[in-house]
């Protein structure tokens, strides 16, 4: 790994700007385009370059560096970084001091949690982790795997997977391993027989960093945005022109996070209707106001949503 036990390397990159720029580390990896992308629509654009570990981004007050998962909460607790981006998995994993900013609920492929399992051949004999006393599992989360084991009683050898986990499960005897939708445990003609851990993306910082007000204030600054990005993924905006005589009756039924906006429009007898909804009710919802008068139905996409 190019900064692997080495802090230092990392500060030298700063160029003496410590005191004006938050250290942001950026997970290098499964997740990195899609944290990209949830930057971007935050407003936040990162821009990468496949030779650098450094990134650029438009806002002055902060440089990005690309770090793996597994390592971010390490660097951000040394101070190498004021903050970054990791998965709850690695923070509890590293055993090290962090400070939770946010937790921010998108994955590689799904906008909900990952999780932890252990996982057999389909064939295999094990059904319960007790079955697996004096055998051989494979995985990245060496630690967490040991402990769960411990606090039943299990003796097990853990072993450390370098990648490619789900084919060491024929090799040995189990496996635990990470699944957003499963689809790679089914296509190995693997058994899950237990889940060890949730995860989601945390955004974590460093105690120091966390303790210098305007470092505090730009990393909740991040936070929110990227809490209004992930919120805006799953809603879109509704807007119209209802008859002023239905439009008590449109009210009823629209969902809303407060009420719905309500425009007048030149027409007195017609009004203009703007409000967010969950995508999920728009198939159901745009039918039902056609038929009580609703005309220039429009959908539309959200970058943010602020609570």
């Amino acid at each position: 790994m190019l900064y692997q036990g080495n802090y230092a390397q990392l500060r030298v990159g700063n160029r003496g700007d410590n005191n004006v720029k938050i250290k942001l580390g950026i997970p290098k990896g499964s997740l990195q385009d899609a944290t990209l992308q949830l930057f971007a629509q935050a407003g936040l654009p990162i821009h990468t370059n496949s030779r650098s570990y450094f990134a650029s981004t438009g806002d002055p007050e902060i440089e990005c560096m690309l770090i793996r998962a597994q390592e971010m909460a390490r660097y951000v607790e040394h101070g190498a970084l004021d903050a970054g981006l990791t998965g709850l998995d690695w923070v509890i994993e590293s055993g090290l001091e962090v400070v939770t900013v946010s937790d921010l609920i998108y994955a590689k492929q799904s906008r909900g949690k990952v999780r932890w399992v252990l996982a057999v051949p389909e064939n295999s004999p094990y059904q319960k982790p007790e079955d697996l006393d004096r055998r051989i599992i494979a995985t990245e989360l060496v630690n967490v795997t040991r402990k769960y084991f411990q606090q039943r009683g299990v003796n097990v050898t853990v072993e450390f997977s370098w990648g490619t986990t789900e084919i060491k499960a024929r090799l040995l005897d189990g496996i635990v391993d990470l699944t957003e939708t499963g689809s790679s445990i089914r296509a190995n003609n693997l058994r899950v027989i237990d889940t060890l851990l949730h995860s989601t993306i945390r955004l974590i910082a460093n105690k120091q960093a966390w303790e210098t007000s305007w470092k505090r204030e730009k990393m909740e600054n991040i936070a929110m945005l990227l809490k209004g990005a992930i919120e805006a993924r799953a809603k879109i905006g509704l807007k119209m022109n209802v008859p002023e005589a239905r439009l008590s009756e449109v009210v009823g039924f629209l969902p809303s996070e407060k009420s719905p906006t309500v425009s007048r429009l030149a027409d007195s007898s017609w009004v203009a209707v703007e409000v967010i909804l969950e995508e999920k009710q728009e198939r159901e919802l745009i039918p039902r106001l056609k038929r009580a008068g609703a005309t220039g139905i429009i959908t539309y996409p959200l970058n943010k949503v602020i609570p």
